[in-house]
């Protein structure tokens, strides 16, 4: 599978003044995104719960997670996200790149616009 490198700029939801750019993987195998949690603490983003995650070790771990707007090609929504341990890569996850209206094309390694259903 191609990786697809994305610009991002990731903001708090409450005040979008607390913002950075930053580069993502947009990766399909991730539900959600994960961003180091030294950044999301850097935008005055706070953990608003818990969850599990199997990692890609097979290993279950708990991470925090939170909200965060996530902008991308001119597109932003709110999404929940992972806080990523320090050494992670951010990732753009399916549910963010679902709520952005955006599919990930590995051939060209780029994002493409999302055929959206409303049945």
């Amino acid at each position: 599978m191609g990786i697809v490198k994305v610009k991002a700029k990731v903001s708090n939801p409450s005040n979008r003044a607390f913002s950075k750019e930053i580069e993502m993987l947009a990766d399909i195998g991730a539900i959600y995104s994960l961003i180091p949690s030294s950044i999301l603490e850097e935008l005055n983003i706070e953990p608003i719960g818990k969850r599990k995650f199997r990692l890609a070790d097979g290993r279950i771990k708990e991470f925090d997670v939170g909200e965060a707007y996530i902008e991308v090609q001119n597109v932003g929504v709110t999404s929940l996200i992972v806080f990523g341990d320090e050494d992670s890569n951010p990732l753009l996850g399916l549910t963010s790149l679902e709520l952005l209206g955006f599919e990930v094309d590995v051939i060209n390694k780029r994002l493409k616009g999302l055929e959206l259903f409303l049945l």
